[in-house]
């Protein structure tokens, strides 16, 4: 499977999250503590349907960390945070069950 291991997937914690009003679909601006290797990373994500910026910070989530940027409405979005879709507007995040080191990949 050269294809999946082509994705860099990383496990990292929310230290903020905002309201994204600029955005064309309900989503957050997300900063993600990545570890020593990776620092801090940006995100917008389309989590509104779930979750509320509080519930968020603080939380473990995984992501893949080597997609290249992506320009949201203005905004950098550097990582693209993972997530169960059960409907087209729904995202339930991915996360481990247990907490681990900020940076760990997945495999």
């Amino acid at each position: 499977m050269p294809d999946f291991a082509s994705i860099d997937m990383r496990v990292g914690t929310v230290l903020t999250a905002t309201t994204f009003p600029e955005a064309r679909k309900p989503a957050f601006k997300l900063s993600i503590d990545f570890g020593p290797e990776l620092g801090v990373k940006r995100s917008s994500a389309q989590l509104t349907v779930h979750y509320a910026p509080d519930q968020l910070v603080g939380r473990q989530v995984i992501a893949a960390v080597n997609l290249g940027m992506r320009r949201i409405a203005g905004f950098e979005s550097e990582v693209l945070v993972l997530g169960a879709m059960p409907t087209a507007t729904e995202v339930v995040l991915l996360a481990p069950d247990q907490r681990v080191a900020n940076g760990t990949r997945i495999a």
